[in-house]
């Protein structure tokens, strides 16, 4: 069925900044409708979003995408079938023009493409995620492990750790849902000790709490302390996750550890890692380097390898930085996000590249978010190893979650991915 209708309008996101949300109409009146969410610590080789520049919104309104979709972009997609994603896409990018979707911006594209993909499902009467199998080549399809981000650092909160983000990953279990919740009693634990240490227990953009600290392992050790109080024991049935965020605080060839106050060169905050990784069950580094630091990445992964080291920043969802990472050996996994390549279809092709290679895969939201549950159904229809959407609190967050309980609870086929560390290659 081909597409006789697109349309945009601005909407909010999870901070209050305006996002794009687009539909895509097709014959009978059937549409598919999607948003794009933001970034906070963005990584400078992602797709280019574009934001207006003038007084609304302080500069960030995103009426300028709206238009260039109920125009050019439409203009171009009237009457292409809603299923042909690859061919809707190259479209979108061979109109563009640029490197990194800067003429028409990358929030615009990909909200188009996104609807797309949700109107095709609708045409075909699919769940989503089995539409997404079908583009993807039908690979194994699982609901993935989550990492719950309940403690926030770096640009998500400041005046706290060094470190963006400390997970935690459910382990042992047989089900999303049983992985929530645990996630959630270790949340509640945490809570209730941050309010008997005089803490706030005001969550982050991501949901998670952000007391002050000394150390960035501080966070580490509370981290274990709530486990273990709420009855999970650290390195049995959970395990941690770090997203470091490494070059937020890189500059002058050092690593500079404001909470510490010291500053470390690349071999000494490999050794830092290594440390950590040794000392807390640390199963999972995001981003533990500068985004073009390749050499270290190279000696990091040499160092760990039996760490899960994901590149996010460095990696941005582009194939060609991927393949270098694959060709370097820097990292063995990639953290996957929608908007930093800005097609659905480009997405797609990262992570089969990825996983041919023997490369990890987690999917992951922003920290500017919106109720859009597509990254769900990605992560379960291309068979994602992990997903990242935030802690179990804010309901942009548990969106997700609860559309991953619906999925399981829906689709009796589908069994709950198993995290262990030796499937690190």
């Amino acid at each position: 069925m081909n597409i006789n209708n697109i349309t945009a309008r601005q909407i909010l996101d999870s901070r209050g900044n305006p996002t794009v949300e687009a539909e895509v109409w097709c014959e009978g009146n059937i549409f598919g409708r999607a948003s794009v969410p933001s970034g906070a610590s963005t990584g400078t080789h992602e797709a280019h979003e574009l934001r207006d520049k003038g007084d609304a919104f302080g500069g960030n309104g995103v009426l300028h995408a709206i238009k260039n979709i109920e125009t050019e972009i439409k203009d171009v997609l009237l009457g292409v079938p809603a299923d042909d994603q690859f061919k809707i896409d190259e479209l979108m990018i061979e109109l563009d023009g640029t490197p990194n979707k800067s003429r028409l911006g990358a929030n615009a594209i990909l909200a188009v493409s996104l609807a797309a993909a949700h109107a095709a499902a609708r045409v075909r009467q699919l769940p989503l995620y089995k539409h997404i199998n079908d583009i993807a080549e039908q690979p194994p399809m699982s609901i993935p492990v989550p990492m719950l981000n309940l403690l926030n650092g770096g640009q998500h909160a400041l005046r706290s750790a060094d470190f963006q983000e400390y997970m935690v990953m459910p382990i042992g279990v047989d089900s999303y849902a049983k992985a929530i919740q645990i996630g959630s009693e270790i949340f509640q634990t945490l809570k209730q000790k941050l309010i008997a240490d005089g803490f706030s227990a005001t969550v982050g953009d991501e949901g998670g709490f952000a007391p002050t600290v000394a150390s960035n392992t501080e966070m580490l050790d509370r981290l274990q302390e709530a486990c273990t109080t709420a009855g999970h024991t650290p390195g049995e049935t959970v395990v941690f996750a770090l997203d470091v965020a490494a070059s937020e605080f890189f500059s002058s060839e050092c690593y500079r550890l404001k909470t510490e106050k010291r500053a470390l060169k690349p071999t000494d905050m490999i050794e830092y890692l290594s440390i950590i990784a040794k000392k807390y069950p640390v199963v999972s580094i995001e981003d533990g380097l500068a985004q073009d630091d390749w050499a270290s990445w190279t000696r990091l992964t040499e160092k760990l390898p039996h760490v899960q080291l994901v590149g996010d920043d460095l990696l941005v969802t582009n194939l060609e930085r991927l393949e270098k990472a694959i060709k370097l050996k820097a990292g063995n996994a990639i953290l996957i996000k929608l908007n930093q390549i800005g097609t659905l279809s480009e997405t797609i092709k990262a992570i089969t590249t990825a996983k041919a290679h023997g490369w990890r895969t987690i999917v992951s939201h922003r920290s500017g978010e919106t109720e859009d549950v597509t990254i769900a159904h990605l992560a379960v229809g291309t068979g994602a190893d992990q997903i990242k959407t935030g802690s179990v609190s804010r309901g942009e967050r548990t969106a997700k979650h609860n559309e991953l309980i619906r999925i399981e609870d829906s689709d009796t086929e589908l069994k709950f991915a198993q995290f262990t560390q030796s499937h690190i290659t």
